[in-house]
């Protein structure tokens, strides 16, 4: 492992020189897909997942700590350990920062966790991270030896990240949330066809994306591949560790682990390009997170599901 981090390293050197190719009318697809998977999170939450939450306050509370205050911090140390460039820290940082997304609900529902839980802490995640999401970035961000400097040079105004975050996450689900309240039944029906289709829509324009830069993908995925591959390891163990430690229950904890762990690396991508200039390392670390994390979230969901089913089969 020490050698393969040697050598990602030193291939990292000039990642942070490299832009992935995004046009504008891409940027502006992305922005009206990130919109539609928030505005679909919406169409199937309701006040009452409000409520809930503030019945589980406990719960609630652990979980977007450790989202908010936790996973960047630990971020931070995992890049400073790794000695990333300072554009794949960056990357890490972003999508650290970024909100769960239905993923999160979904992986939960396939464990048998606690569904309810995971809908409820991505509707009160999101709507924090419209506000402390860019001031968060900013802050770890400047705090990074390496990361620092690409901030101060961009001049990066996290007032101008927030106006983006609130357009394509805020909005959208106050639209959401506005609808499901006043037509439920229609939204109802609507949030079981929006919100997947708005994802699907996001993982083939992302495939896209890398399949018109694939020179750029195959000569530094390797640079990214074990710092996302540890990185979403330690977002899933985060979420896990604080469940078993607050004694949630095996359901919960399981909630806990996928809405911890589950980011939505399709905002930091838009982010990205929207900010940076679709700048290597970033671009590289946002776009595999969004294969990966999924990848290994349906692989702990699967296991957990199957050993559920185990422990109900009677001796």
């Amino acid at each position: 492992m020490t050698e393969l981090l040697t050598i990602a390293t030193a291939a990292a050197e000039n990642v942070d020189d490299i832009r992935i190719a995004f046009d504008e009318s891409s940027q502006t697809l992305l922005r009206i897909i990130i919109a539609a998977i928030l505005f679909g999170i919406a169409l199937d939450t309701t006040v009452d997942d409000f409520k809930r939450a503030a019945r589980m306050p406990k719960a609630i509370t652990v979980g977007i700590l450790a989202q908010i205050i936790v996973l960047p911090g630990l971020t931070f140390l995992l890049t400073l350990a790794l000695g990333v460039s300072g554009s794949v820290a960056l990357g890490m940082i972003l999508v650290a920062c970024c909100p769960a997304g239905n993923v999160s609900n979904i992986v939960t529902h396939q464990a048998r966790g606690d569904v309810a839980l995971s809908v409820s802490m991505t509707a009160v995640g999101n709507v924090i991270a419209i506000f402390l999401m860019p001031l968060n970035f900013a802050l770890w961000g400047n705090l990074h030896p390496t990361g620092g400097e690409i901030m101060r040079r961009i001049e990066l105004e996290p007032m101008d990240m927030l106006v983006e975050v609130v357009i394509v996450i805020g909005i959208p689900f106050a639209l959401g949330i506005a609808l499901a309240r006043a037509f439920p039944k229609v939204a109802a029906r609507s949030g079981k066809i929006v919100a997947p289709v708005a994802f699907l829509a996001l993982g083939a324009l992302i495939v896209v994306a890398l399949t018109k830069n694939l020179d750029l993908f195959i000569t530094w995925i390797g640079v990214v591949a074990i710092a996302v591959f540890l990185h979403d390891a330690l977002a899933l163990g985060l979420g896990y560790v604080i469940g078993r430690a607050f004694r949630l229950g095996t359901a919960a904890t399981k909630a806990m682990s996928f809405e911890v762990g589950v980011r939505n690396a399709g905002l930091g991508l838009l982010l990205v390009f929207s900010f940076f200039d679709g700048l290597g390392g970033m671009a590289l670390v946002a776009a595999w997170w969004g294969i990966w994390d999924i990848i290994a979230a349906l692989a702990v969901a699967r296991v957990w599901r199957a050993r559920t089913s185990a422990a109900a089969v009677p001796a």
